[in-house]
């Protein structure tokens, strides 16, 4: 298996955001590296649609008051 065909940056910016290795990153399959970048996606997406929600039920509150 060859290693990931990936710049450098990129493959810095990868390690960091999922907590591997450079060298394990490297020589990651790429299907595997494909699912946790979208269970990565999939994590930092969910936090932003609960602090809408937040934002909304203070808004809510304003209203009532």
């Amino acid at each position: 298996m060859r290693p990931l065909q990936i710049s450098a940056e990129t493959a810095v910016t990868l390690s960091k955001k999922l907590g591997v290795p450079i060298e394990h990153l490297m020589h990651m399959p790429q299907h595997i590296l494909m699912q946790k970048l979208a269970e990565l996606a999939k994590e930092e997406s969910t936090p932003s649609t609960e602090e809408n929600s937040t934002t909304n039920t203070d808004k809510d509150k304003d209203k009532s008051v």
